[in-house]
Parts: structure tokens; sequence; C-alpha cells
């Protein structure tokens, strides 16, 4: 059941190519108590191939990767099937003519937030299974 009140927020990465842009969500997630972020693609991790952590990402992020817990798939739709198995609303945040401007947009919680490429923003595939499409 979704709820109306405040609860779990997740956010998804789709392919999204700075390790400074991904480090500054990891802080923002962080202050905003945010449960889980869903890393997709090429985004890139707070640690390299080789398990080691990454000292661009951490002075970036300021410790929001030590508090925030993420999970890494191979694709963007790995990781919004994985949100809808747990029964979490899928709202990708993107220009497109069946957005909803984010002040007519109710909150509905459990909700993971996608957010897309710096160039390309949230693919169309993923925008097909949102639940909403919110535009800022």
């Amino acid at each position: 059941m979704k709820e109306k009140a405040p609860g779990d927020v997740y956010i998804v990465l789709d392919n999204v190519r700075s390790i400074h842009n991904v480090g500054s969500i990891f802080r923002t997630a962080a202050c905003a108590g945010v449960k889980e972020i869903i890393l997709c693609g090429y985004t890139p991790e707070p640690v390299d191939r080789f398990g080691r952590s990454r000292k661009d990402f951490a002075k970036v992020s300021l410790g929001g990767e030590k508090e925030v817990a993420y999970k890494k798939f191979k694709t963007t739709e790995e990781g919004v099937e994985y949100l809808k198995q747990k029964g979490v609303s899928v709202v990708s945040v993107e220009q497109s003519k069946k957005a909803v401007s984010f002040r007519d947009f109710e909150l509905i919680y459990p909700a993971g937030y996608v957010f897309g490429n710096e160039v390309d923003g949230v693919s169309q595939d993923i925008l097909d299974k949102s639940d909403t499409i919110v535009e800022i």
C-alpha cells in the first residue's frame, strides 16, 4: 500500500557520467535521509573496480557514501524492476509531454526518483516504465 505520509525515498541514477555529480548526490542524499541510491549502467560507484575508495568521490561526497546504502545494476531497467518488486513508485524527473509539473505532483511513499544522464536525460525506456514523470 502506498503511503501519503513521509516514508522511504530512493534515488536512481540512469547512466550519470560525472563522478563529481554522483558524489554530490550522495552528499545531498545523506542530508535528506534517502534510504538507498540505485546506481545504473556506467554511473560511477564510491569504490573502484578493485574495491578501493575513490578519493575524488570521497572529496565531493563528504562522507555521504558511508551514510547512504547503494546498489549497482548493469542496466537502469534492472534497477527500476528492483524498486517495483519492493512496491516503490517510480518517478522520473524529466521534461516530457507526459510530465506533471512539480507544483502539481502529489508525493506518495515509498518513491524512487530517477535522474538521468547529464546530456541525454532519462532514457525513453525508463520513462515508459515510470509510474509518474515530473518536470522541474
